[in-house]
């Protein structure tokens, strides 16, 4: 499915405006990971709760844009596989919103 360059090109740009988001999610959300979710390592818990959250709404969108349905052309793993393209992106992201 990913294979149409339109498509990865729109998830792509999905993407990148869900991590331009982050910060102000993170101040909104999360004002003190450390008490309420007693995490040792609160970039690990974001990073994890992120992947979920972008690959969740990247798979609705998908579905939207194509008009298919789940068990058709959506392969979460092709998802999973261009969120993790923006790796980096994303942790330097979540860096910075803790460090606020």
């Amino acid at each position: 499915m990913l294979q149409d360059s339109t498509i990865r090109k729109s998830l792509d740009d999905y993407i990148k405006v869900r991590i331009k988001e982050i910060p102000m999610e993170v101040s909104q959300t999360f004002p003190d990971i450390q008490k309420v979710w007693k995490c040792e390592n609160q970039l690990d818990f974001l990073y994890g709760y992120y992947v979920g959250k972008i690959e969740e709404g990247a798979l609705r969108y998908l579905l939207k844009a194509t008009r298919a349905s789940a068990g058709g052309y959506v392969d979460t793993f092709d998802i999973r596989g261009v969120i993790e393209t923006h790796r980096n992106d994303l942790l330097e992201t979540l860096k910075q919103s803790l460090e606020k």
